[in-house]
């Protein structure tokens, strides 16, 4: 996947000089085993690495410190093994800009009740110990995960890899870099937003080229080339090509094109850092085809993608692509392209008009030109394919002008009928709880037609996520009634209102 890093966990755990030198020896030797025994865990995405036992003020704000310089580093896991007076920690969160899980353990599973005694009960006080750090953590209204169990348990592992996904997804976001292609289609809303605010709430920056600077790097690419060769062959390899766009066939030279616009893509992405582009047909001076295959493949290789200048859900596909990264399934750009009302059940057809992330394909993807019926250019070249059945979701990140929310509707893929006159990539599904409810629910939070849609991705990453970048979260699932999310989204607007001043 392109420009994955692989940023580390630091395990810290809390103390105080109260228990003297022996015991908090023991506690240094017990949080390092948890350490080891985490970072051991075949479950957990990203290397957990013990740090320290931390004991004063001093060393806790010195230890954040450390942690915000060191690019390394990606989050914390906090525990406290004892009691660690939580006023001791006050200087050093205020300043952690790193995201932090606190896990609430115990080094034990379980009591030797018959030689229990106050010694063993002093020194394995996380249960008051973690309430401590607790209440420091909700009084500076500091948004973490908390996770309960004993550290050896895999459920914990579970939840511990949920938030490591999270944690490599928003690192990601730090710096990360994303274009456009020309604007966004005309007089459309949702695909607008505040790029500055984006930039200073999550980290990343959209900026613009003109469509002539990437037709310049697609002229660079020879028509002869042997870069176009060897992925024309390679597209022969992989995918089963329409026989008049095979080599030999009256249309190879359209897919020499696509294959141009491929690597003209790729090349401007690499040069320039970006992790992710949109484009739009409205604004394809110079360019024969609206990108098809060019887009699913980039976005297979890992790149965020949004249609008509969507560069919000070109961020988040690429977030979700960090997250479900090495996982089955697959992540995609997606739209809610029409309906299936029948008695018997109500459906969604998802698909766009080319850009469909072959990495949600069930089997061979099929390489075909037909006509896009707008946008007056030629014939693009696209992947055809349907998406598999199975538990996935839709995600979607607007600006509602004073915050940006994150909407998560639950559904459940089905295999789609045979759709012979439909060329393009597509998935099926059936909204959670139901069609109705589901639907109103979306159009009531604001959620775009643009989404990403991902069978790798769970919520509870999402969630994780949304709590890292400061994101309202508006969650539809198996459990949503409409008054209740109604009631949800007015409380949220006062919510959002005065939180700036909630830390106070």
């Amino acid at each position: 996947m392109k420009f994955l890093a692989s940023p580390e966990i630091w395990f810290v755990c809390g103390s105080q000089h109260l228990y003297g030198p022996g015991p908090l020896k023991q506690v240094a030797a017990n949080a390092q085993a948890v350490a080891a025994g985490l970072a051991k865990s075949k479950k957990l995405p990203l290397k957990v690495v013990y740090k320290s036992l931390l004991t004063t003020p001093d060393e806790i704000t010195n230890l954040m410190i450390a942690a915000n310089s060191d690019a390394k580093c990606g989050g914390l896991i906090l525990w406290m093994h004892t009691f660690s007076p939580s006023k001791m920690w006050i200087r050093g969160l205020n300043i952690l800009n790193k995201p932090f899980l606190h896990l609430h353990t115990q080094f034990n599973r379980d009591l030797p009740w018959g030689t229990i005694d106050m010694d063993f009960m002093n020194l394995n006080q996380a249960a008051h110990g973690d309430r401590e750090a607790g209440f420091i953590h909700t009084r500076m209204r500091l948004g973490r995960k908390v996770v309960v169990g004993h550290w050896s348990d895999p459920e914990v592992h579970a939840r511990i890899a949920a938030w490591q996904r999270a944690v490599r997804a928003w690192h990601d976001w730090q710096g990360a870099r994303f274009v456009r292609f020309g604007d966004n289609m005309r007089q459309v809303a949702v695909t607008e937003g505040d790029k500055v605010s984006a930039e200073m709430k999550l980290g990343f920056a959209v900026n613009t080229h003109g469509v002539g600077d990437l037709v310049a790097k697609v002229s660079d690419i020879g028509i002869d080339s042997q870069a176009v060769n060897q992925l024309c062959a390679e597209y022969e390899e992989l995918y089963t090509v329409a026989k008049p766009l095979r080599k030999g066939g009256k249309r190879h030279e359209e897919l020499r094109y696509s294959a141009r616009l491929e690597l003209g893509i790729g090349a401007f992405l690499e040069e320039g850092d970006y992790k992710g582009f949109t484009d739009t047909f409205e604004d394809l001076h110079g360019l024969r085809q609206l990108p098809g295959m060019a887009t699913q493949r980039l976005m297979g290789a890992g790149y965020g993608f949004g249609g008509e200048g969507d560069w919000k859900t070109s961020a988040l596909v690429r977030a979700m692509k960090v997250m479900g990264a090495g996982l089955p399934g697959g992540t995609s750009f997606m739209e809610d392209y029409t309906y299936h009302l029948s008695p018997k059940g109500h459906q969604v057809l998802g698909a766009h008009m080319l850009e469909i992330c072959p990495s949600i394909a069930r089997g061979k993807a099929s390489v075909e030109v037909h006509p896009l019926g707008i946008g007056g250019k030629e014939d693009p070249v696209r992947m055809v394919f349907d998406a598999p059945a199975g538990q996935a979701l839709n995600a979607s990140l607007v600006d509602l002008g004073n915050r940006f929310r994150l909407i998560i509707n639950e559904v459940k893929a089905v295999n789609p009928p045979k759709l012979p006159k439909l060329p393009v990539a597509r998935a099926v599904w059936e909204c959670k709880p139901d069609f109705k409810t589901a639907c109103a629910a979306w159009i009531h939070a604001g959620g775009a037609h643009h989404t990403g849609y991902s069978y790798a991705v769970t919520t509870e990453m999402l969630e994780d996520f949304a709590t890292m970048a400061g994101l309202e979260t508006v969650v539809i699932d198996a459990t949503t009634t409409l008054p209740t999310l109604k009631q949800n989204l007015r409380n949220n607007e006062v919510y959002y209102h005065l939180s700036g001043g909630f830390r106070a």
